[in-house]
C-alpha cells in the first residue's frame, strides 16, 4: 500500500492506493463522518480496502477534504465531498486503463456519496454500503439502481430507523438484473471487533457478483 496525492478541485487529496499486477478490477473506499474514527484510517474502511485486494482489486482510499492531509474545507451538502471522490475514481481509472469491472464501498457518509457517484457513473458494477445514513440523507435516487450491491447495517444503532432500511433493500432488490443483500451485523455503527464478519461477507459478496458478471461476458461473447 502506497500513500498518493491526488489534485483536488480545492487541493491535494490524500489516499493510499495498492496496485494489483494484471487485475481486471477496481475499487474506491469512502470514509464515514459519525464513527470515532472519520477518516480513510476508519477499522470498516480499512477492512473494505483489504477485501477488495484480497480479491485481486487494485484498490484506492481516500480522505475528503479537510481530513488529515486532504486540503480544503468540509462541505455539509457533501457537493464537495462526490467531487472529489468523482476525481479520486477519475485517478484511479487512469491507473487502470484496462479493467472489466468497477466497485465503490463506503461507510456511513461515504455510502451516501458512494451511491450517488454510481449513479453517475455507468461503469461502476458494484457497490458495498455499510451503516447507511438514512436518517441523515435521502436515499431516494438511488431507485431505479444500476448496480448490485451489498448492505451491511449495525442492529443496535439506536439512532437508526431499521424499518426504513429494510423499505429500501426491498425496493432496490424488486429491481431485474441486479442483486442486493442485505446484512444485519449486531453492533453499533464503529462495529468494533466485527471485522472479519464484515470482510466474510464481502468477500463471498464481491465473488459471486464477478462470478455472474464473467458468466454474462462469456454468453454474449459466444
Amino acid at each position: 500500500m502506497t500513500e498518493v496525492i491526488i489534485n483536488g478541485s480545492q487541493g491535494k487529496l490524500q489516499g493510499f492506493y495498492k496496485h494489483q499486477k494484471d487485475s481486471k478490477n477496481i475499487a474506491i473506499v469512502l470514509h464515514p463522518r459519525n464513527c470515532e474514527e472519520n477518516s480513510m484510517d476508519n477499522n470498516i474502511v480499512s477492512s473494505l480496502f483489504e477485501s477488495f485486494t484480497n480479491n485481486n482489486f487494485s484498490t484506492l482510499k481516500i480522505n475528503f477534504r479537510g481530513i488529515q492531509k486532504s486540503e480544503g474545507e468540509i462541505e455539509e451538502d457533501g457537493l464537495g465531498e462526490l467531487s472529489d471522490a468523482a476525481t479520486a475514481l477519475d485517478w484511479l481509472q487512469n491507473q487502470n486503463q484496462d479493467i472489466n469491472s468497477c466497485w465503490i464501498g463506503g461507510v456511513d457518509f461515504g455510502a451516501w456519496i458512494g451511491s450517488q457517484l454510481l449513479m453517475r457513473r455507468p461503469e461502476i458494477v458494484g457497490f458495498v454500503n455499510i451503516a447507511v445514513p438514512i436518517k441523515d440523507f435521502d436515499f431516494s435516487f438511488l431507485s431505479p439502481c444500476p448496480a448490485s450491491g451489498l448492505i451491511i447495517h449495525p442492529a443496535k444503532q439506536i439512532d437508526v430507523d431499521q424499518k426504513e432500511i429494510s423499505a429500501l433493500v426491498k425496493k432496490l432488490a424488486n429491481q431485474k438484473k441486479v442483486k442486493i443483500v442485505y446484512k444485519k451485523i449486531n453492533s453499533d455503527i464503529n462495529f468494533k471487533n466485527k471485522e472479519n464478519e464484515i470482510k466474510k461477507y464481502v468477500n463471498k459478496f464481491v465473488s459471486d457478483i464477478n462470478t455472474d458478471l464473467d458468466i454474462v461476458k462469456n454468453s454474449s461473447s459466444d
